[in-house]
């Protein structure tokens, strides 16, 4: 095949050849190049699925040529939609789940943007009915959010309003609050699974604060909880856990189908309290294909299959399904951390108790020769991706290090890890001189 007679033996990489190529020929090329990618398999940096069953991958297969904005051509593709979003928002103890809001987004990202524009639309038309300008919005949040929500502030002009993350307050927390929320506040946003460390902010101790701060100001703040992970794990495994729909102050909930939904990338999920909090105006209903058409997207076309594959979850494993997957990704990463926490050389940051995420830090006990980022690319080596980063605001003199466990990474890999890790941190505290603590050409892997 590689040496057959008449094939071009090189492409031009920023312009279009002038002939076609056999099938076999462009598919090789297009393969055998994106090996190059890492293993998603080994990447533990990501929340994103990498594993799916083989009917799973056969029904992907069938329905990624059906566009899920052509509700009006495909009606059960649409009518398995609203079923979806409809069991989530049971899941989230919505008040009414038949009558509630709710839709699939390609992703967190769309979902926060739309939960942010409906809380900014609601602020709008308050402050107009009371005669009040409206050219001053700001969202609070914690300085430790996915960085979707800096991008909402800036494309749909909001302030960002972070409260600043410490040892003594890791993630928010109602402490403080009443030094950010003002009349111009259009809500608090709640992270179940922080980015950083996976630890979930205490939803319920939010809207206390905000409870309190109402008593004294009048001010009623809605609060949107980021359940980018946190949503499809917290109902399974902390299910006595008051964060979504049971606390009162709770407009808006969006999680990841593509992260603990289990579903392959490309799927995400909001769903509003009721028809008050998401605001008529940004429905737009549109005549295409033949059908009048209501849409609530910032994207436009976009397949079928995750929201096919989402259902075939549903239906594959159930609330008892779900529970199990869950609760064995989350004893991998208490695993993990326990064997990670025992090693000298680190400090636990958290133990993967509330999403299977857990982060740790260099202690006093490790050489001084190397750092996480030196770790990093040294797993990497082996095939390993584990990320190094800063903490975020107020906190960037801390590096950690973070391990995501999904659906897929059993305990005999978890294993192979171990080994792995202890073999290279040995490595580097056998090193008799400091590594160069500037980034190696090509730059650290964070």
């Amino acid at each position: 095949m590689f040496a057959r007679p008449g094939e071009a033996t090189e492409f031009s990489r920023t312009s279009l050849p002038r002939r076609p190529a056999a099938p076999e020929t462009a598919y090789q090329i297009v393969h055998d190049e994106a090996m190059l990618d890492g293993n998603s398999r080994l990447n533990l940096a990501t929340f994103v699925s990498t594993w799916m069953e083989d009917p799973a991958r056969r029904l992907y297969d069938e329905a990624a040529d059906k566009n899920m904005i052509d509700k009006d051509e495909y009606p059960a593709t649409a009518a398995i939609e609203t079923r979806c979003w409809q069991m989530i928002a049971d899941l989230w103890h919505a008040p009414s789940p038949t009558t509630t809001i709710g839709t699939s987004t390609i992703g967190s990202s769309e979902a926060c943007m739309l939960g942010g524009l409906a809380l900014k639309r609601r602020w709008q038309n308050a402050r107009r009915a009371a005669g009040k300008p409206t050219d001053a919005p700001n969202l609070v949040m914690s300085s430790a959010v996915q960085v979707c929500w800096e991008k909402f502030c800036t494309y749909f002009e909001v302030e960002m309003r972070t409260v600043p993350i410490s040892p003594e307050h890791p993630v928010l927390d109602g402490h403080d609050l009443a030094s950010y929320v003002d009349e111009n506040t259009i809500g608090v946003v709640a992270i179940m699974g922080v980015t950083y460390t996976g630890m979930y902010e205490p939803v319920k101790e939010i809207s206390a604060a905000l409870d309190a701060i109402q008593a004294e100001t009048g001010l009623d703040v809605p609060i949107h909880v980021d359940g980018a992970s946190g949503g499809m794990i917290a109902p399974f495994l902390q299910p006595d856990l008051e964060w979504d729909f049971r606390v009162p102050r709770v407009a808006s909930i969006n999680t990841s189908g593509h992260k603990y939904g289990l579903t392959y990338p490309g799927l995400g999920w909001i769903v509003w309290r009721d028809a008050d909090a998401m605001p008529e105006e940004l429905v737009f209903r549109v005549s295409y294909l033949g059908g009048d058409m209501p849409t609530l997207a910032l994207n436009f076309s976009r397949p079928g299959s995750q929201v096919l594959l989402q259902y075939y979850l549903f239906l594959r494993l159930g609330h008892e399904g779900y529970t199990a997957v869950q609760g064995a990704s989350r004893d991998v990463a208490r695993y993990l951390a326990s064997q990670i926490g025992a090693l000298a050389q680190f400090e636990l940051w958290n133990d993967g108790s509330d999403i299977p995420v857990f982060a740790w830090r260099l202690s006093d006990a490790a050489s001084g020769n190397w750092t996480l980022y030196h770790l990093s690319d040294r797993l990497r080596t082996r095939g390993w991706l584990v990320p190094a980063y800063p903490m975020p605001q107020d906190m960037t003199d801390l590096v950690v290090q973070r391990i995501v466990v999904r659906n897929g990474f059993s305990r005999d890999l978890a294993d192979a890890f171990l080994h792995d890790l202890r073999e290279q941190v040995d490595y580097l505290e056998r090193l008799e001189a400091p590594m160069p603590l500037e980034a190696p050409e090509g730059g650290f892997h964070h």
